[in-house]
């Protein structure tokens, strides 16, 4: 049984129990508006990324040859999945047993630089012109994790995807990582936060925030390695990476002995 498998059977069953009720907020913006406003900016940020994208696809294509799109399949609002697409920034480069090296080492200096603006991410506002994504709204994760989470953080999936959520002023001031809680943890609070909270003014503000941490090249190199994976739950109910869970066992074995 992987590890994640394991906290999910210990620790799922208690985190529904100690989690709060979620009230997901419609209106006539949420229903309507708000596609129509993703579909015309979406227009217009592939007609303006158009001559970036090309260049993007040329320097990918001597960079690590074809094909040049990345796909993956990630969740979507309803928990319908829905097919991504990024421009490649890794090799398909193995080892000596003919296994894929870790993606930290197949990771080209290019496709850092890509990774660290997030030009490899343009070809999102493709997915969000046919109506996968929405320019706000949670981020899409990989399918495997939909089983790991509790259902108060599935109601993430009641909205459509987005390019980015930042974090909001109230779960900023309320949560804090990486300690006490993990990053997983305040993402998921954030995208409920934002399920209960949607609305014209809450995705103007949250907008010109994504503006800011795309001009934020400090924040943008945060965002440049891989994620530790989310896993599950721990013992208190909180969202955990897989780093963050084995750095918490780490220090309970050190305060027993």
């Amino acid at each position: 049984m992987s590890l994640a498998s394991s906290i999910a059977v210990r620790n799922l069953e208690h985190a529904n129990e100690v989690s709060d009720l979620v009230a997901p907020k419609t209106s006539f913006y949420s229903k309507t508006v708000k596609r129509a406003i993703d579909v015309i900016l979406s227009i217009i940020a592939l007609i303006v990324c158009f001559p970036v994208n090309l260049v993007l696809a040329i320097a990918t294509y001597f960079d690590v040859g074809s094909p040049i799109i990345f796909k993956q399949t990630r969740t979507g609002k309803d928990l319908e999945p829905f097919t991504i697409y990024k421009f490649r920034n890794m090799t398909n480069e193995r080892d000596e047993k003919g296994e894929l090296l870790p993606p930290s080492q197949r990771v080209t200096k290019l496709g850092k630089f890509f990774r660290k603006t997030s030009l490899d991410e343009l070809l999102n506002f493709w997915s969000v012109l046919k109506g996968d994504m929405s320019l706000i709204g949670p981020r899409p994760l990989p399918c495997e994790y939909v089983d790991r989470l509790s259902e108060r953080h599935k109601y993430r999936y009641s909205v459509r995807p987005g390019l980015e959520c930042p974090f909001s002023k109230e779960i900023a001031e309320k949560y804090s990582y990486p300690e006490p809680y993990s990053r997983y943890h305040v993402q998921f609070e954030n995208d409920v936060w934002y399920v209960e909270n949607l609305s014209f003014s809450t995705d103007a503000k949250l907008f010109f925030g994504l503006v800011r941490m795309t001009l934020d090249m400090h924040h943008r190199g945060k965002g440049a390695g891989s994620a530790s994976p989310f896993i599950g739950y721990d013992e208190e109910g909180n969202a955990v990476s897989r780093k963050h869970y084995e750095e918490h066992l780490k220090k309970d074995n050190a305060n027993e002995v």
